[in-house]
């Protein structure tokens, strides 16, 4: 396929509404092409799809927990999403406490289901992660900027939250001076955080799905060649799933590292003085 197309390009209305969709919003800021892409729209509508069916799964199994005390033995819907939830929930609570991990893990467990079958999709051919556009991940790393405000003001109350970003306390004399730099030094640096967010999560798919295509994709394309001249090439068929094991890391590091990052920031937004 050619560069960012994918299955869905051979919907039958999929030009039309990517012709729409550039009628009616015009060029990014950041990348001024004279169409939109709209790759991420479908692949995300696939990935709240299949989490939709996977809660559905859930919820049912949940209803009945007494014919479910004994572990299935296998791998299931069921038992991915409790791996899932169970280690995001391991990593909350050593980052900010039990308490407040039984809180946010809906907000982190979502962003982790929804960040890991994203990126996972890369890993189909013919297939774009929806986690390599900026614009999917600047809408899940803004949920986390606004969570991690929203839950510092209500904790601390609006002033004494951001009094947190003059820095600790110090002499009238010294205070005046220093206060006034902390304090917009400390609030870029909350900015830039969903910046970083997504924008690394981004250049790590992308780099990881053009990887992958490239050298799976081009080294199917010389076997094809090659296969009927010499039967030795088929000693170097595994070599593809080398490539794909370590697609497969950097998804899951990828989703490790977006929901640790968000941890922290909601863990250092509602911790109290002693904290610091």
């Amino acid at each position: 396929m050619p560069h960012g197309a994918s299955w869905f390009n051979l919907l039958p209305f999929f030009s039309s509404f990517e012709t729409w969709i550039s009628e009616h919003f015009g060029p990014t800021w950041y990348k001024h092409t004279e169409t939109l892409r709209v790759q991420h729209l479908f692949g995300s509508v696939v990935v709240l799809i299949a989490l939709l069916l996977l809660g559905l799964m859930v919820r049912r199994r949940l209803q009945k927990p007494e014919d479910h005390v004994v572990p299935e033995g296998k791998f299931s819907a069921f038992s991915f999403v409790e791996m899932v939830v169970a280690a995001t929930y391991d990593m909350m609570a050593e980052a900010m406490g039990e308490k407040a991990a039984k809180y946010f893990l809906p907000l982190v467990g979502t962003c982790a289901l929804v960040i890991l079958l994203s990126n996972s999709m890369g890993l189909i051919p013919g297939f774009l992660p929806p986690t390599d556009n900026l614009s999917t991940n600047f809408a899940m790393a803004g949920v986390i900027f606004f969570a991690t405000h929203f839950y510092g003001i209500k904790e601390h109350g609006f002033f004494k939250y951001f009094r947190h970003f003059c820095g600790p306390e110090l002499p009238i004399a010294i205070a005046v001076f220093i206060y006034p730099l902390m304090f917009v030094i400390e609030t870029i640096s909350h900015l830039v955080r969903p910046v970083t967010l997504a924008v690394r999560l981004m250049a790590n798919m992308t780099a990881d799905h053009m990887v992958l295509g490239i050298f799976v994709g081009g080294f199917a394309a010389g076997l094809g060649l090659v296969i009927g001249e010499t039967p030795i090439t088929l000693f170097w068929l595994p070599v593809p799933v080398v490539f794909y094991l370590l697609g497969v890391l950097v998804v899951v590091v990828q989703t490790l590292v977006f929901c640790l990052l968000s941890t922290i920031y909601i863990a250092l937004a509602i911790q109290h003085e002693e904290g610091h």
